[in-house]
């Protein structure tokens, strides 16, 4: 096999299979990339068992073939090579040269036939949706980690497709046990969501989706035999879903007699940073006591101090007391885009609903703290 590949062609979707192909497992050649070489183009893959990854790109061969080489190395030579066009030969017995004249790399490849193939859409139908739509949705649910339960439901992000007056939605939900996260999109189009009521897609998977994804272009996305599938003009990653289901949640999103707290978004982030700095792992929260057109933000740590902030707020009501990880509530503001912020809580017994003022689209719902 011999090919010459253009750098600015492949260097960037060799930076973002390395999230694939650095998954520790017990098979070496889920570490590797393996790249095939007919026509006019390369085919790239990668594939640790759990997400696949398969793109094609333009190059000049001259001889059809397969090889599979380590991933990182491969990735760090063509990233620093001094020159666009780079020679890739087979030399034999697995062995791959890379480069010629004065600079050239010579690699211990494997064999190629070790290389796990990946799924195959058969009969499926692939749907459509904003790409930059889908990548704000990841963010928006990823900031949940995986939980420590090992329960499918916190390890993976849902997503739904439900058709409301002739308009389809798309979806994610993310919980740890003690929040949840919901973002949503309306799809241009409506479509058939029999085979996508629901699935549970693994958190690690989603995330490298979000790396392929391309602002401002299509994704498509399918499912079928127990796998998803996003495509995004010459690349598709595949995900084997989660067994499970997501628990239900509506009565978590909706408090009909929760008193409204409206803050300025950035104000109240800044203020959350600065009473997060006395926290510790054993003393985390922050309490918050909420007056009419007031809100006093206090932060106590036996070993290092305490803190207190004042901030101007609308509510009219009676006083509420409640405590929160000021961490979680950081990281549901940062992703609200809306100047204002609404806090729905009902008591510092129950849960805090945050959303936007204006943009309903996205909510997170964080578990109160004992005091």
């Amino acid at each position: 096999m011999k090919f010459t590949v253009n750098k600015p062609d492949v260097v960037d979707v060799l930076s973002k299979i390395q999230g694939i192909c650095s998954k520790k497992t017990s098979t070496v050649i889920s570490s590797c990339v393996l790249i095939k070489a007919e026509g006019e183009r390369i085919h790239i893959y990668a594939n640790d068992f759990e997400t696949g990854f398969e793109g094609y790109y333009p190059a000049i061969v001259e001889s059809e073939g397969q090889i599979a080489i380590n991933a990182r190395k491969m990735f760090e030579i063509v990233k620093d090579f001094p020159v666009d066009e780079i020679l890739v030969t087979e030399v034999e017995n697995y062995w791959i040269e890379i480069g010629k004249d004065n600079i050239q790399f010579n690699l211990v490849g494997m064999n190629p036939a070790d290389f796990t193939n990946l799924p195959c859409i058969q009969n499926a139908s692939f749907f459509s949706m904003d790409s930059s739509q889908l990548k704000k949705m990841i963010e928006r649910t990823q900031i949940i980690s995986v939980g420590d339960e090992k329960k499918p439901h916190t390890q993976g992000i849902c997503l739904q497709c439900v058709t409301v007056d002739e308009k389809t939605s798309i979806r994610m939900l993310s919980t740890d046990g003690n929040r949840l996260s919901k973002a949503e999109s309306v799809l241009s189009e409506p479509m058939m969501t029999d085979n996508i009521k629901e699935i549970l897609i693994p958190k690690k998977g989603i995330g490298e989706v979000a790396r392929i994804l391309i602002p401002g272009k299509t994704i498509e996305i399918a499912v079928e035999n127990n796998h998803v599938f996003f495509r995004q003009d010459t690349e598709t990653t595949v995900i084997r879903l989660l067994e499970g289901s997501f628990p239900e949640y509506s009565d978590y999103i909706s408090w009909p007699d929760a008193k409204k707290i409206k803050v300025n978004t950035r104000s109240c982030i800044a203020m959350l940073k600065r009473m997060s700095i006395l926290s510790s792992d054993e003393y985390k929260a922050v309490v918050l006591t909420i007056f009419e057109d007031k809100m006093i933000i206090r932060s106590t740590n036996p070993e290092l101090g305490e803190s207190r902030e004042e901030v101007h707020i609308e509510y009219q009501g009676d006083s509420l007391e409640v405590a929160f990880n000021p961490r979680y509530m950081i990281e549901a503001l940062g992703l609200i885009e809306d100047e204002f912020t609404i806090l729905h809580i009902t008591s510092g017994q129950t849960p805090c609903l945050i959303e936007g003022e204006t943009d309903k689209s996205y909510l997170n719902v964080i578990m109160p703290m004992r005091i």
